[in-house]
């Protein structure tokens, strides 16, 4: 049987596109223009029209940005009205939304958990101060913990925390207190991610004006595996190479969607989507956005169809950052691809290095192949 062609249930990701400060370290697309927030509602739910025809049912919806937690209430509210209105839901879909410490106070809580958001994604980032204060983050340690105290006792009982390492002249005895002081709360789920410097963010621009340095690859890898380590030995898994859950069942349902080739929409200014064989992308521009949107048409900037051999290497990619890995005979009907056969001896050697696992028909990464696994796709 050719998997390739087995329906999967799509998700929704919906992009926010506002914020009240740009975070100097941050490439995703946003505006601080928030008086257009109504401008915007008003286009995202008539792009959610010109697309019920082609997407009918989801089982996740992901808001993400941006800064969701910036609207109000009744706002989020009508926009998971008029998704529900589009398109149709499973019985239980998994609902996300990305939040600032700083906007999650007790009547905002109450209001997302009585329209259905079912999980929480925090952006902490840190809980040391000086690291807060060098990404530019706008909330502070007391506003993290009581984001997360008002959480629970809410009964948010889905609640991950993004964290990030390797800021320059942070000690690893810095970052292994935050893990500690994150442990303490217990989220069901950890995203910790690599300081980043994309070339066109303010802190990318410092960074090539050499105001500071980077930590090196030895010390990068550390952060990592250290990090990998102290997770694992607390009971988390550790299921992609940035994610952990405090088992399989908190995993970001949503997020896995992107890594397995399974379909999703993305609505919003510079929202990615993907339909199984095609991609596109839309306007990376609220007015190019918008324009589009008043003139009657999909606001979609660029598109690709993949060929077979492009969703292999989408497949090798995405398979070498999980711990689901990839199992042999389902590549090879989904792909048209023997991996086993075609890379017998290239597998045996990053197994006996210990990059990989192989047990039967499946091989799955290390945490050390993790750190490597954007190479060993290249096999």
């Amino acid at each position: 049987m050719n998997t390739l062609n087995v329906i999967k249930t799509p998700g929704l990701y919906i992009h926010i596109p506002f914020c009240l400060s740009k975070c100097p370290y941050c490439d995703f697309y946003s505006s601080t223009s928030v008086s257009l927030i109504p401008y915007f509602l008003n286009g995202l739910f008539k792009e959610m029209e010109r697309h019920s025809h082609r997407f009918k049912r989801f089982d996740t919806i992901y808001l993400g940005g941006g800064t969701p937690s910036l609207l109000t209430p009744k706002q989020l509210e009508s926009i998971l009205m008029e998704v529900r209105k589009n398109f149709h839901l499973t019985s239980t879909p998994e609902i996300t939304m990305e939040a600032n410490p700083a906007d999650l106070n007790p009547v905002l809580l109450e209001s997302i958990r009585g329209i259905g958001i079912n999980r929480l994604n925090i952006g902490i980032q840190s809980f040391d101060e000086r690291v807060l204060r060098f990404l530019g983050r706008r909330h502070s340690l007391n506003q993290v913990i009581s984001a997360i105290e008002a959480s629970r006792k809410v009964k948010f009982n889905n609640i991950g925390f993004d964290l990030i390492y390797g800021v320059p002249g942070q000690e690893m005895d810095s970052w292994l207190q935050t893990l500690r002081q994150a442990l303490d709360f217990s989220p069901e789920h950890l995203s910790c991610y690599q300081l980043t410097f994309e070339p066109e963010t303010p802190l990318g621009r410092r960074f090539q004006a050499r105001e500071f340095h980077a930590p090196g690859d030895d010390l990068t890898h550390q952060f990592f595996i250290e990090t990998s380590n102290v997770l694992s030995e607390a009971g988390y898994i550790h299921y992609e190479v940035s994610n952990f859950a405090r088992g399989m069942e908190h995993t970001s349902k949503h997020n896995q969607k992107y890594w397995d080739h399974s379909p999703y929409l993305g609505l919003g200014p510079s929202a990615h989507s993907f339909d199984g064989h095609q991609r596109w992308w839309n306007h990376r521009s609220l007015a190019q956005y918008l324009d589009e949107i008043q003139r009657g048409n999909l606001p979609i900037e660029g598109k690709e169809t993949l060929t077979l051999e492009q969703l292999r290497l989408e497949a090798l990619y995405f398979g070498f950052r999980t711990k689901k890995g990839i199992h042999f005979d389902h590549f090879k009907d989904r792909y048209a691809f023997d991996l086993w056969m075609e890379k017998k001896e290239i597998l045996r050697r990053l197994k006996a290095e210990g990059f990989l696992l192989i047990q039967h028909d499946h091989l799955s990464p290390t945490p050390q192949g993790f750190a490597l696994s954007d190479s060993l796709a290249l096999l």
